[in-house]
Formats: structure tokens, sequence, C-alpha cells
């Protein structure tokens, strides 16, 4: 384990989603951590292949640090070195499901907060004048709105990687407002997604919120004005280590409320038509998306590590009992995203 004096060693910013994602499950699941924040200089630790936050760093076969990113499979590393506490229910059927939601926050709804943050006036100005600031703070005021008008400059054009444009804009509007609804009525009756206790799906549900309801404006309005328990479930998630979890606390994945059936339905409404689109493309060497998600058009380019998402939540589902299979199957019903496992889909 990447460790300083015994401590998890990372890097990243607050105005990173998949940061705040990670911060929140080392607190909960009681794991020392060394938080480097990029504005300090870090010259002896490697690099990664792609530059991503957060970035841990881990001992390597031959003990040298090695540079990691990729939120999901750094969470089931830490569920496998870290016994107790853990984010991912022991049950193999709800544990599909949790990674089945956990997928839908970390690239679903992370469309919703790039969205957001850079096609809206105000956002825009925002977030150009902020997030440079984390790691050039000490910068000349002229410098600094410099480096904010570069910085918003880069980032608008890539609303194209997640899929953002005046095509499908509205698509992602309407699943936010929807999203924010369904969670809205799930904490009117439970603490977390998946049941008493917090999962991997609530911790990246949490990341993108942190930045929709509690920075950006235009999708902070939006939510407190009409869902004002997810706005403080989004605080409350931030340091949940004086929590006491015990295994009674997960749902039955054979009775799952219906709060939690409707969430499952709107990323069977939006996300399962997108991944299976846009694994097609990939998989055909198409140079676009071209696909119907909620009975409107959606037009990207395909995205590579999408398909891979699918790919992976495939095989977990494969790996299933004849028996959990089944217990996924029935909880799924009618909610779209069966859809995902289908033979021949």
């Amino acid at each position: 384990m990447g460790t300083t004096e015994d401590r998890v060693l990372l890097s990243g910013v607050p105005g990173s989603p998949y940061t705040r994602k990670m911060l929140a499950l080392l607190r909960y699941r009681r794991i020392p951590y060394s938080l480097i924040q990029l504005s300090h200089e870090a010259p002896d630790l490697p690099r990664p292949k792609v530059s991503l936050l957060p970035t841990f760093y881990f001992p390597g076969a031959d003990g040298d640090l090695v540079a990691v990113t990729d939120s999901t499979p750094i969470l089931r590393r830490l569920e496998r070195e870290h016994a107790g506490r853990e984010a991912r229910p022991a049950d193999p059927a709800l544990a599909l499901i949790d990674a089945l939601l956990e997928d839908f926050g970390d690239e679903w709804l992370t469309k919703a907060m790039f969205h957001y943050r850079w096609a809206y006036e105000a956002d825009v100005a925002k977030a150009a004048a902020v997030l440079p600031a984390y790691t050039r703070a000490r910068l000349p005021d002229v410098e600094l709105r410099a480096a904010g008008k570069a910085f918003a400059e880069r980032q608008i054009p890539r609303l194209r990687y997640v899929g953002s444009n005046a095509v499908t804009g509205p698509v992602i509007e309407a699943s936010y407002v929807r999203f924010i609804d369904l969670l809205e009525a799930h904490l009117r009756d439970h603490r977390f997604l998946l049941g008493g206790r917090p999962s991997a799906s609530d911790f990246a549900s949490y990341g993108q919120l942190t930045q929709l309801v509690h920075f950006d404006p235009t999708s902070m309005a939006l939510t407190h004005a009409r869902a004002q328990r997810v706005a403080a479930w989004v605080l409350l998630m931030e340091d949940l280590s004086g929590e006491d979890p015990k295994p009674a606390d997960w749902f039955d994945a054979d009775a799952l409320p219906a709060t939690l059936t409707a969430i499952l339905g709107e990323a069977g409404r939006t996300y399962a038509p997108l991944l299976l689109a846009n694994a097609a493309a990939v998989q055909a060497g198409a140079s676009e998306v071209n696909a119907e998600i909620d009975g409107k058009p959606w037009v990207m380019q395909p995205f590579v590590y999408q398909a891979k998402c699918l790919a992976w939540l495939r095989e977990e589902y494969a790996a299933l009992g004849d028996r959990d299979r089944a217990r996924v199957d029935a909880a799924l019903a009618g909610t779209g995203c069966e859809t995902l496992f289908a033979a021949g889909r």
C-alpha cells in the first residue's frame, strides 16, 4: 500500500468530484491518508500515464511508488486490503446493483456536472475564477485571471468528451432534475442508497453532487429550490467516520424499496441506452454515437472508457451464481437496466 507513515498517499483538489468521492470513502472507512494538495510541488512522486484526479501512489512490484488513477478499481483495492466498514455489500446480488449505481454516478451524473459548469455564463465565470486558485493562488491577480480564462477555454471544448452539446443538453438537464427529485424522495425514508450504511454508489453520487449542489451556481440554485434533503445529505456524506455500520443495515436485494427501484429506473431510462449505443459505436469503429435517449436524440463522439464500464458490469454479472443472477434480474426487471445484461445486447 502506498503510504507515508502507514497512510494512503494521494493527490487531488476540492474541485475534482472523484477526489471528493475517495476522500469521503477514506474517512468513512477510517483508512489513514495523506492528501497532497496540488498547490504543493511534489517532484519526487511518479506521474500517471493519464493525468486524472485523484492520483493514488501505491508500491509497485519493485517497491517503488506507482501512480494509479480511476476511482472504482482503487475503491475495490481498498476493499480487499482493508477489512471492516466495507463500502460494498457482501451479498453478491446487492453488490452488482451497487456497482451499477456507482457507475451511474461516476459516468452519467458527471455529464450533468460538466454540463452545468461549462454551459452557463455564471457557472463558467465562477469556475474560471475559483478553480485555478486551488493550485495557483499565489499568482498576481492579473495572472490568475488570465490562467482562469485559459483554463475555461480549454475546458469548454471538452464538453464533447462527456457528451454535452446543443442536442444532448436538454436530456442531461431533465435527467438531473428527475434524479434529485428521486433522491429527495428516497432520503425521506432512508439514509443512504442501499440502506442504513453508505455504499460505493453513495460515494460516487456524492462526489458529483459536491459540485452540482454546492459549487456551480445554476445547478446549485436548482437543487436547493427542489431538494433540501439532498443538499443536506451531500454535506453529511463528507465525513461519516462516526458511523457504526452493521451487516443488517443493507437492504435485502429481494425486497428493494420503491424509491430505490425508481432511481434504478432513471439509470435505465438514460444511462443504460447510452452504454449500449456507445459500446456498439466503439465496436463498429464509428466516429459518432447516434442514439435515442428518453425519446430524444443523443449525439456524441464514442467514449472507449464507457465501453469498458459496460464490459466490467457484464463481467461482474456473469460471475454471479445462478441464484444471485436471478435475484438481480428480478430486482432490475422493468427498470430498463436489465437491457445491459440481456443476451445478444
